[in-house]
């Protein structure tokens, strides 16, 4: 097997060999530029939303709502009878099939079903 030499052919810049002795001249730096730049958009963010607070306050209370000033009371009982009133007129009655072997309704079954059974002891 070869043996690898330890050295390699090119010498080490000397930015690497600075980085190397010392990492805390790369990262320091760069915290320090992420810092300010969070610092720096903070007054763009608050600006973006201090306008769209400005545009929701110009609008009245009766405009966000859509409401007329001579609109009808609500009364929970005329809105229950008039959606219940509704609801009966949209269906249709409809006789379900029953399985063949089960009996028509008024007709006893001719034997006792065992869950009867059960409940009685």
């Amino acid at each position: 097997m070869a043996v690898f030499p330890a050295r390699t052919t090119r010498p080490p810049s000397s930015v690497n060999r600075l980085v190397r002795k010392h990492p805390g001249l790369f990262g320091v730096p760069f915290v320090l530029l992420m810092v300010a730049a969070s610092f720096g958009l903070t007054t763009f963010t608050q600006t973006r939303y201090d306008l769209h607070d400005q545009k929701v306050k110009h609008v009245s209370k009766e405009q966000e709502l859509k409401l007329d000033k001579n609109r009808k009371k609500f009364d929970i009982r005329e809105e229950y009878f008039r959606l219940s009133a509704a609801s009966n007129e949209d269906w249709e009655q409809k006789r379900v099939p029953r399985p063949k072997g089960l009996p028509e309704w008024g007709v006893p079954p001719t034997e006792p079903s065992p869950q009867n059974d059960s409940w009685s002891r």
